[in-house]
């Protein structure tokens, strides 16, 4: 495997944050250690945004320091007293002490933006030739015409060449339609679109630069991208015709009837949403205009320049990414993974398949599985906060088709409100679509041994979750995801009445994948069931080693008790021996160990002494609990003292797949729950 990548751009905002974002996914996904590099930064004071973010969004272990060599001052001194050779020479010293602690080291070149942005080129082609680094090369196809942009990329391959680089790809960034026929296969060159969202300033960023003080508004309001300026100038009824979504206000502080007025439109949904209020000449309203101010959620920015000076300071930023504005995130990886050939790439960097499997790495995987054969997930929760900026990101990055449920009036505002965007997002009303009376039908027929009348089945189906588990039914979906504000029942049982499970089970049961600091293993079942007999505890280990297979996981099935082989009896112990028998009648083929405890399960040394000759004993991969008591505090237990994160629980069984959320789930939860839910129909459908 290659130890290093250089990326380098070819002038200043060409994107290259967002082709960095991209390419530290696609190697998440197969290296253990990974370290993210700047040579030489701006003397701006502020952390690094490129280190930054992949320091906050892949949770690297990699100190400030030793993520960044110099800034352009430090590196001309350095230069200025012992030459550009005494500049390379400290940066490849560098490098070297990255490459003993990690598996791989992406370096990031300079921005162009130094004292000196004509001789970049030619540093970062000769840092990269001294690390020994294949090139990356990202240009800018933003103003210029396709054969400007020819020109460009192979002047550049040339510096590159010239300084001994072997350049692995090139990618032009920010372009548009008139440069889609740059693509070609050796070295391969990729177009990426340009996306304005990724230079928009967000609130936050606004207040940043502004210096300002923040007096209301919070939470995902501050990350909306800032569309335009409006200032507050003339009267209201002047004021808010020219309004727009995303539009910030810039007024007075004292004008706090302009401010009011605009809070009113952020929450009526006959007028535009705006991103948020500044209130210059360091005037802050009293309590009383700021409660006016609050109920709408409006970020509200006091700043001390005047409404002039504002607007001219705001001019002249753009936004950069940032690991917490989700919207821009999501659409960078959604851009690099449509327009890059990632497993060509993956080729070219000559990745190959860990030994090891790390969270990071398993969630990675998970995601680009999803996108591979994408499947129609539906959201039963539609106007839930949290599923609205899910599905922004999970339609930005291409895991999935979604389909929202609720009222569309409702979700349209609140998704303005936030400011996602759910273009391309089917949304349907329970209430009034055209599908209540034919799911209405299908239910009663399906229940009419339990007394349910076509009356009671058309009042049933009008439920969000009795709505979204007949979509599955009825094949419109793949599979569902729900529980973030529904209990676990509300979620299953419809799912039980209707979809049902399969043929050869006879119970639905859970599992729980959990991400240990160097493999995945499979618990089953800590959520569902309470006390199997030995049959179902069976289909539990059955269904557990397809719900391993389905992610990846090669399955080593271990019954686990409190006791191991024949060593032991009693009524608990022999369930696990009845149902471990069962399972080798069924299904020959899966690797099995049982009963066995849980020490010799996953300890090569203790499983070759309590149970010799078993391949599975020390080397289990999907671990089959007697009963729901011991299940639950196992996974509870291992997921702390082992620092483990655990996936799930996804429901087996059924004959589709819908999955439960916990109430108190994050965003980033909803992401993995609902690509778990696509690998599942993908599995199904196979």
């Amino acid at each position: 495997m290659s130890e290093i990548l250089y990326l380098t751009s070819m002038e200043p905002r060409s994107g290259k944050s967002a082709v960095a974002l991209g390419l530290l996914d696609l190697l998440a996904a197969d290296v253990r250690r990974l370290a993210v590099f700047r040579p030489v930064v701006p003397d701006h004071g502020q952390p690094d945004p490129i280190v930054e973010l992949a320091r906050s969004r892949y949770q690297l272990d990699l100190p400030e320091p030793d993520a960044v060599a110099f800034t352009y001052s430090s590196a001309a001194e350095l230069i200025e007293s012992g030459g550009p050779e005494r500049l390379i020479s400290a940066v490849v010293e560098h490098v070297a002490r990255l490459r003993e602690r990690y598996d791989f080291v992406l370096c990031v070149g300079t921005d162009f933006t130094g004292p000196s942005p004509a001789v970049e080129l030619d540093l970062n082609a000769e840092l990269a030739a001294n690390l020994g680094a294949p090139v990356l090369q990202v240009l800018s196809g933003h103003g210029r015409t396709a054969d400007a942009v020819t020109t460009a990329l192979r002047e550049g391959r040339t510096v590159l060449r010239e300084h001994g680089c072997e350049v692995l790809a090139t990618i032009v960034n920010r372009a548009g339609p008139e440069h889609t026929g740059l693509a070609c296969d050796d070295p391969p060159v990729y177009v990426l679109p340009d996306l304005p969202v990724l230079a928009a300033l967000t609130v936050a960023e606004v207040v940043a630069a502004l210096d300002g003080t923040l007096l209301s508004g919070d939470g995902p309001a501050l990350q909306r991208e800032v569309d335009s300026y409006l200032a507050g100038s003339a009267y209201l009824q002047t004021v808010l015709p020219l309004l727009k979504d995303g539009m910030l206000l810039v007024s007075s502080g004292d004008r706090i009837d302009l401010a009011v007025g605009v809070a009113a439109a952020a929450v009526s949904p006959e007028l535009p949403t705006p991103a948020g209020i500044v209130l210059t000449v360091g005037h802050v309203p009293d309590q009383q205009s700021l409660a006016l101010l609050e109920p709408s959620g409006l970020p509200v920015i006091a700043v001390k320049a005047d409404t002039y000076t504002t607007l001219h300071q705001l001019e002249g930023l753009t936004g950069q990414l940032r690991a917490d504005s989700a919207r821009k995130v999501a659409a960078a990886l959604g851009a690099f993974a449509d327009h890059v050939d990632t497993e060509t790439l993956r080729k070219r960097i000559q990745l190959s398949k860990p030994d090891v499997v790390t969270p990071l790495m398993f969630s990675a995987q998970l995601i680009a599985h999803a996108r591979a054969d994408k499947r129609t997930i539906v959201l039963p929760e539609g106007e839930e906060e949290r599923i609205l900026l899910a599905t922004e990101e999970l339609t930005h990055r291409g895991v999935a088709d979604l389909v929202l449920l609720g009222d569309r009036d409702v979700i349209a505002a609140k998704a303005t409100q936030l400011g996602t965007d759910l273009s391309g997002v089917r949304i349907i009303d329970p209430l009034r679509s055209p599908l209540r009376s034919q799911f209405a039908k299908t239910y009663a027929e399906l229940r009419a041994h339990r007394g349910v009348t076509p009356e009671m089945a058309y009042d049933i189906v009008g439920d969000v979750s009795y709505f979204g588990t007949m979509l599955v039914h009825a094949g419109e979906v793949d599979g569902m995801v729900s529980g973030a504000a529904h209990t676990t029942a509300h979620t299953i049982r419809p799912a039980l009445e209707v979809i049902r499970t399969l043929p050869d089970v006879s119970l639905v049961s859970s599992a729980f994948l959990m991400c240990l600091p160097t493999k995945v293993l499979v618990f089953a079942d800590c959520a569902v069931v309470p006390d199997p007999d030995a049959a179902q505890l069976a289909d539990i280990a059955i269904c557990a080693a397809e719900t391993a297979v389905a992610f990846g996981v090669e399955p080593q099935v271990a019954m686990v008790s409190y006791s191991t082989g024949g060593s032991g009896s009693g009524v608990d112990v022999d369930k696990v021996r009845a149902a471990t028998s069962l399972v080798a009648e069924r299904r020959p083929d899966l690797p099995l160990a049982g009963p066995i405890q849980y020490d010799a399960a996953v300890d090569p040394a203790v499983g070759a002494a309590k149970l010799p000759g078993n391949p599975v004993a020390g080397h289990a991969t999907v671990l089959v609990f007697p009963d729901l008591n011991t299940g639950n505090t196992t996974y509870k237990a291992v997921q702390r003292a082992a620092s483990a994160i655990a996936v799930g629980p996804v429901l087996q069984g059924l004959r589709r797949p819908v999955n439960d959320l916990s109430r108190g789930c994050t965003v980033a939860d909803i992401v993995n729950t609902v690509a778990i839910t696509a690998v599942q129909a993908q599995q199904g459908a196979r």
